[in-house]
């Protein structure tokens, strides 16, 4: 075993992103990349002192016919992280990549039709009181409330079917993972030529959600020049629909994003962020069910779509959190 695999093995063994290894030797992220991809190798100071941190020999490190370290030098530094270590293949690999890039498509689909379900409500309810329509405000609401419990079911509907086609691979979010030989690399090559376009993406993704604001703005403020209560509603819808394109294009990046990281055990997938990440649906699900009951009650649904910025901020400190209760234990 060369050193670039020995690095990989103990950094992975002890739950470290590569960003969290170069941070313990003091050098750059792009620094350890080049060692684990064998394009670079580290000084003899940096070789002692990841024997150090693993702890390890330094002849294990340097030497090719050392293929284990002795156990009695090993010394696990993040004790109760280490579980069963599941091994996954080329071709497991590459069908769950095929299955990430159909998930984030659906998945992201069916976010953008929750944000857009009170469109057609708001659109009709206000047509229906500015008398534009041949029907009362009563039928006009009960219309689009159907409309917007279908649309929400269809959405749900997604999110299931894809939650039941993932699961042969949910080892990946809470099991550590041993690559076999080529899909870190094929994982690296895939991730790296993706990198821009997710980049793109994601500024997009953000700017749209920030701009999202500005059609219901400019609609409020011409509305008493023309006389009209319907602009501010045509400005709520395009406000609407501007932010659910933006967030579509954000979770479909992040989603496929992810998936290379799942496989490098890398970004929020590092054996450390799995632990800490063990009760996030019941976030998140909490954060869905705060948003829905808060719409329906108050049927401010231009207003609602805040709650999801705000739980994306406090997720980032609810992770911190229980990362520390993780290394603590």
């Amino acid at each position: 075993m060369i050193l670039a695999d020995k690095i990989i093995e103990n950094r992975k063994k002890n739950g470290w992103s590569q960003e969290e290894l170069a941070d313990k030797l003091g050098v750059s992220r792009q620094s350890v990349s080049k060692w684990e991809g064998a394009q670079a190798v580290p000084d003899m100071k940096k070789i002692v002192l990841m024997s150090e941190i693993f702890g390890v020999s330094t002849d294990y490190l340097l030497r090719d016919d050392i293929e284990a370290a002795d156990p009695k030098e090993t010394e696990p530094v993040d004790r109760g992280l280490e579980e069963t270590v599941r091994s996954v293949s080329m071709e497991e690999a590459s069908a769950f990549l095929e299955h990430n890039e159909r998930a984030a498509s659906r998945i992201s689909t069916g976010v953008m039709m929750c944000i857009l379900s009170p469109v057609l409500l708001i659109v009709i309810g206000g047509l229906a009181e500015a008398g534009f329509v041949g029907f009362g405000e009563a039928a006009a609401e009960a219309g689009g409330m159907a409309l917007l419990i279908i649309i929400v079911a269809i959405a749900v509907g997604l999110f299931i079917r894809e939650g039941m086609r993932g699961k042969p691979y949910g080892f990946l979010d809470n099991t550590p993972i041993d690559t076999e030989y080529g899909v870190s690399g094929m994982a690296k090559e895939r991730r790296d030529t993706y990198a821009e376009k997710h980049s793109r993406l994601l500024i997009i993704g953000i700017m749209m959600c920030i701009i999202g604001a500005v059609p219901m703005l400019i609609m409020e403020m011409t509305r008493y020049s023309n006389n009209t209560d319907l602009l501010p509603i045509v400005g709520v819808a395009m406000m609407l629909v501007t932010v659910a394109v933006g967030v579509k294009l954000i979770v479909l990046t992040c989603i496929r994003q992810g998936g290379f990281d799942r496989l490098l055990e890398e970004g929020d997938y590092t054996r450390l962020n799995k632990k800490a990440g063990k009760y996030d649906g019941i976030y998140w699900a909490i954060a869905a069910a705060v948003y829905l009951g808060w719409s329906f009650v108050t049927m401010r649904w231009d207003f609602t779509w805040i709650v999801w910025p705000v739980a994306g901020v406090i997720f980032a400190a609810y992770r911190e959190v229980m990362k520390a209760i993780v290394r603590t234990k």
